[in-house]
């Protein structure tokens, strides 16, 4: 029997009586793997070899699971400084004990979430006691850990201490299918009777053909169903792909791309905007503020036109907000809480001269907020900037612009939803359908710029403008569920993988 010569060395090397994986066979044989696996599945389906298949599961540290091998996990050591403190007989203040425990940062949040969930003990009002009858040096979890580290069983644990494992990030779990190969019958006869290896080429060249001898060689046979091993390269990440689609969508609709600095004077990220300077948004609460020099270069008649509109209106039935109002403040420089700083640049003629309508700008950048992380808010995201100045615009026009750009990304149900803005009147919010769960999502703001924003900028036309949320848009894209699995240190990696823009 003749046959290819790959196949000829997996039958050599394939055992009658034990199961051989097909990676050691590879490697015993002198074979690729993607060879030998070939091999395997074309001997196979000769019924020459059998194939069996099972699922194996390993675990591997993370780098943050082997520092608590060697440190130990946060809330076991915050435990024996509870019960060096006393707190096992009595309450002890909680600042106390985490001083002693030598937490710090990120470990601190941690130890008290599973103090608490192991029954270590109690938090309440800043005091902090500890479980006497607790055994956190038995820990399952830190034993768990330490077994792994060394090369353990994970078989020796529950399978619940190690998906909590997984769950902190301590532990990696892999999936893979394992494939281990024995002769059959046949394939033992045929190894009796004799097995030679034919002369076969992989593939047709320029050589082959000058010469004829492609007529006289034989070509190996491909199965194009055969596994091969998995090649993960690199690829653009979905809020990428997001962000140069809606920049590719925007450019089609006419619009120009804006780009200035991420950290700038209020003036331009608020004051330019009507914003009271003693408006909550403006406070340490909501804004980075930068321990840096203030910005000296700003439009001196420019800040005198927006100080008025501040303290007096615009118009003359205008009221200002009665509010103190500073020009240092107004100088100060922070990390800009939203792109609009970009269009009140641009708008008064500071980047590219004076505009005339009709005029459309755009921006997809980053921005940054003192919020709180859940499943829709981070505090660094990107936020999709744009305005159209143009002579008697309405609310009708903004309206058919979002319905024009969301249905370039199948989403043709946007909902609107009346809002108030310091600096647009009249003002609306945007919602879209979740495509998994069908909640609706605010996917940004909206509105008819004021004059208090507008005439200060020397702008006598209509402009309508809006703040959309980029990973809102690329949530309802890929289906994501949490705009943490997008981007930061919790997001999938196996769904960034796979994940595409739909559209």
């Amino acid at each position: 029997m003749k046959l290819p010569e790959s196949q000829v060395a997996v039958l050599n090397t394939a055992s009658a009586t034990d199961e051989t994986p097909i990676d050691r066979l590879a490697e015993e044989a002198g074979l690729k793997p993607e060879t030998a696996t070939q091999a395997v599945f074309e001997l196979r389906d000769e019924g020459l070899l059998e194939v069996t298949e099972r699922e194996s599961v390993e675990y591997e540290l993370t780098e943050e699971g082997a520092d608590y091998v060697e440190a130990g996990l946060p809330e076991v050591r915050l435990y024996r400084a509870a019960v060096e403190a006393g707190a096992d007989e009595g309450a002890v203040q909680m600042g106390r004990v985490i001083g002693a425990s030598g937490l710090e940062g990120p470990e601190v949040d941690i130890a008290l979430a599973n103090f608490g969930r192991k029954g270590y003990g109690d938090i309440d009002s800043g005091e902090l006691s500890a479980d006497p009858d607790a055994d956190a040096e038995s820990d399952p979890e830190a034993a768990a850990l330490a077994s792994l580290a060394e090369g353990g069983d994970a078989d020796a644990f529950d399978a619940a201490v190690l998906d909590q494992l997984v769950s902190r990030n301590l532990l990696e779990r892999h999936e893979r299918t394992v494939r281990t190969v024995t002769l059959t019958d046949a394939g033992v006869t045929a190894l009796m009777e004799g097995v030679e290896a034919a002369e076969t080429v992989d593939r047709l060249t320029p050589e082959l053909l000058t010469s004829g001898e492609w007529e006289d060689v034989e070509f190996t046979e491909y199965n194009v169903e055969a596994d091969a091993p998995e090649v993960r390269s690199g690829k653009t990440h979905p809020l990428r792909q997001t962000a140069e689609r809606v920049k590719d969508v925007l450019v089609g609709m006419g619009f120009q791309e804006m780009e200035g600095p991420h950290a700038d004077a209020d003036f331009w990220i608020n004051d330019c905007l009507f914003m009271p300077q003693d408006h909550p948004a403006r406070t340490h609460w909501d804004r980075f503020a930068l321990d840096v020099p203030p910005i000296d270069h700003l439009p001196e008649d420019l800040v005198d036109r927006v100080e008025s509109a501040h303290r007096d209106g615009v118009g003359e039935d205008g009221d200002g907000y009665h509010s103190p109002w500073s020009e240092d403040f107004a100088r100060a420089i922070a990390l800009r809480g939203h792109t609009t700083s970009l269009s009140m640049r641009y708008l008064s003629g500071t980047e590219v001269g004076e505009l005339e309508p009709p005029q459309r700008y755009f921006s997809v950048e980053k921005v940054y907020r003192n919020d709180t992380l859940d499943a829709t808010h981070l505090l660094e995201f990107f936020q999709i900037e744009g305005w159209v100045m143009a002579e008697d615009l309405s609310v009708r026009d903004l309206m058919g612009t979002f319905e024009e750009f969301y249905e370039q990304f199948g989403i043709t149900d946007v909902q609107f939803k009346p809002h108030y803005n310091p600096y647009t009147e009249p003002s609306f919010e945007l919602f879209g359908r979740h495509p998994t769960t069908g909640e609706l999502i605010e996917i940004g703001n909206s509105g008819m710029f004021r004059d208090e924003v507008l005439e200060p900028l020397g702008v006598e036309h209509d402009v309508m403008a809006w703040g959309l949320a980029l990973e809102r848009l690329a949530m309802l894209t890929t289906g994501a569920e949490d705009i943490r699995d997008l981007h930061g240190t919790l997001a999938d990696l196996d769904f960034l993988r796979g994940a595409e823009v739909t559209y």
